[in-house]
């Protein structure tokens, strides 16, 4: 079982002078080569605020940051790829052996002993079924290459991948995985508000509350305002509003030590 951890690996140097320098370009007839002169942080706060304030969204582009997530699920993965203005690389069942699969379990089944024994039962279950699977799998396609003329070590290496690749039908969507993902402060502006959401699933939204506390360290200004969307005015979810509008917007102001 392992949980869930969101790192910052790296991110646009001093992403909140970028996005002012982006957002001069578009009003300035100064040089382009000069075009920073005189952006202190607090001159480029007030350009970050006056651009969330106007809705001038596109110099925000500028400034992307790369994240590291480790102890999700293949399912968080299905989920966090809709994302599509965002480049990924995930950990290949193809390549790295899922023997030992490490997996996620959802807490309302950690709460419950007699659910956790199931659960537990399921996990033991789909390893032998991948374990066998490999091993029947690296034992035909071995033969096969050996006939064809491979020598013993390329054989072996070719007929372990291509079992993988195969067995790796049978894991759930519970197995573990790790993946970086970068995104630019736009888009993820648009994945807070999504995912922040008391209505989005329980592991993407404990992602995003993460990354959220990440990036709010390294651009404070840009990020003030992000979060679900019923911090910045009434719930779009309609009928289907979770109803804890103050629990969450107290929540975050908590995040935010006091500042949303």
């Amino acid at each position: 079982m392992v949980e869930a951890k969101v790192v910052l690996l790296s991110h646009t140097p001093q992403p909140e002078k970028t996005v002012a320098m982006a957002a001069k370009v578009c009003t300035s007839a100064a040089p382009l080569e000069s075009i920073g002169g005189g952006l202190t942080e607090e001159a480029a706060a007030q350009f970050v605020d006056m651009l969330a304030e106007v809705g001038h969204e596109s110099p925000i582009e500028h400034a992307s940051f790369t994240f590291g997530l480790t102890g999700v699920s293949r399912s968080l993965l299905a989920e966090i790829t809709r994302h599509r203005i965002a480049s990924y690389s995930v950990r290949s069942q193809r390549y790295v052996d899922m023997d030992a699969f490490e997996f996620v379990v959802p807490p309302e089944i950690a709460g419950d002993e007699e659910l956790m024994r199931e659960y537990l039962d399921a996990m033991e279950e789909d390893r032998r079924h991948y374990e066998r699977l490999c091993a029947r799998l690296t034992e035909k396609r071995r033969a096969a290459m050996l006939a064809a003329g491979a020598d013993a070590k390329t054989a072996e290496r070719g007929a372990k991948k291509k079992a993988q690749e195969d067995a790796r039908f049978v894991l759930p969507n519970a197995c573990a995985t790790q993946l970086v993902m970068t995104m630019n402060a736009r888009s993820l502006m648009n994945f807070f508000r999504q995912r922040c959401c008391e209505r989005a699933q329980w592991e993407i939204r404990g992602a995003a509350e993460q990354m959220l506390t990440l990036v709010l360290a390294a651009a404070p200004n840009l990020f003030k305002n992000a979060g679900p969307a019923c911090l910045r005015g009434p719930c779009p979810e309609g009928k289907m509003c979770c109803g804890h509008l103050a629990e969450v917007r107290a929540r975050f102001r908590a995040l935010k030590g006091g500042k949303a």
